[in-house]
């Protein structure tokens, strides 16, 4: 990594905008990258206990990106908290950057998972939180961001039903709710998953405020899933 006075900067939230301003090219999913800021931000800025240098720590927390088809929000976050450089961002999608469409685990630092197939983040959080309670992990925190569009695909029942029941209460799911979804109904996300046994807030995907206090509300004995509603993805 080259150290640029860019590579220096702090950066805050109203930094955003301009670093993703500087990915461009076709498939950046705009819509998909957009709905999903305020949501990774608040987690990335408040509630994750990781950090660039803590990335091979077994008690960090583990962030797992499954709505990986619009990652360009998602490289703002981790540029801005130091975990890529800002020089890769306008390389976005080219050939050989590490910063390709769906992100790599492999080429971006920071990345828990490659993702970007629907339906696949959540099985694999629920996984990777049964992994920590046999090697008995119990500190470490497991984060994964679906979309709602995503709750079409059966994989994720499957996990939501397994994990309720399990008392997974390391695992915690973000649901991005921009009206995308094949079936939903108003309400509908959070009632699915509180029905397999889950803790579940809805709230304004806008709200920072709202999103911290949902983030870390408490739920003994129980995973927890954050709705965070933005507006429609089509309106």
């Amino acid at each position: 990594m080259t150290i640029t006075e860019e590579n220096r900067r702090t950066y805050g939230y109203a930094d955003l905008p301009r670093l993703m301003s500087l990915m461009s090219g076709d498939e950046k999913h705009g819509p998909a990258a957009t709905s999903t800021l305020d949501a990774l931000w608040v987690l990335y800025d408040r509630v994750l206990r990781v950090r660039p240098e803590l990335m091979e720590d077994p008690e960090r927390d583990r962030f797992l990106l499954s709505k990986g088809h619009g990652p360009m929000a998602y490289y703002a976050v981790l540029a801005a908290k130091g975990f890529v450089p800002v020089d890769w961002l306008p390389d976005f999608g080219s050939y050989d950057s590490p910063l390709g469409h769906h992100p790599d685990r492999v080429l971006v630092p920071g990345a828990e998972i490659g993702s970007g197939s629907l339906g696949h983040g959540l099985p694999i959080a629920v996984g990777t939180a049964l992994g920590l309670r046999a090697q008995g992990l119990d500190e470490p925190r497991v984060w994964t961001l679906v979309g709602d569009a995503e709750l079409d695909e059966g994989s994720n029942h499957e996990a939501i039903a397994f994990a309720g029941p399990a008392g997974l209460e390391q695992l915690h799911t973000v649901v991005i709710d921009n009206a995308s979804a094949t079936y939903a109904r108003p309400g509908g996300i959070a009632a699915r998953f509180e029905v397999a046994g889950w803790s579940a807030v809805t709230v304004d995907g806008r709200d920072h405020e709202a999103l911290y206090a949902a983030y870390t509300a408490p739920h003994p004995g129980r995973p927890h899933v954050v709705v965070a509603r933005v507006e429609p993805k089509y309106a």
